[in-house]
């Protein structure tokens, strides 16, 4: 698993992983990887990512959504393009990305790019696959 961040992040990705590891299957089927109890990355069938908890040690590019659209990401919805206010430069469609509010800057979700980050601002369509947002089970692990 360490070797799977590492490609994906880079070498600073490694060091999440120092300490005391437990892994901890969810009830939809992601596997959390618990670092001192803290859950730092998780796998699903799309690959390995940081946690809302990790993103300080691993940069992420970010999506930036109005704040009408904080309540249904917190529910789990994907990030569609309408809620998007902007985006970093050169997302790659498939990039992790970290989606964060426009007024406060928190972030809010960890998601995967369903499309290139100039085409994420529009009228229409998804724009992020939401993999892990506030609240959800991972989060819960931190309780």
């Amino acid at each position: 698993m360490r070797d799977e961040l590492v490609k994906k992040f880079g070498s600073v990705a490694g060091e999440l992983l120092e300490g005391i590891i437990e892994i901890v299957e969810l009830q939809d089927g992601r596997e959390v990887l618990l670092v001192n109890k803290k859950p730092m990355a998780f796998r699903t069938s799309d690959g390995m990512f940081p946690t809302l908890f990790s993103i300080e040690r691993i940069p992420l590019k970010r999506v930036i959504v109005d704040m009408g659209a904080v309540p249904h990401i917190a529910g789990g919805a994907d990030i569609m393009a309408p809620g998007i206010v902007s985006t970093d430069e050169g997302i790659s469609n498939g990039e992790c990305v970290v989606v964060v509010d426009g007024r406060h800057g928190k972030a809010l979700a960890i998601g995967s790019a369903l499309v290139e980050g100039a085409a994420m601002v529009g009228p229409k369509g998804r724009a992020v696959k939401n993999l892990h947002y506030v609240g959800d089970g991972i989060w819960g692990l931190l309780g």
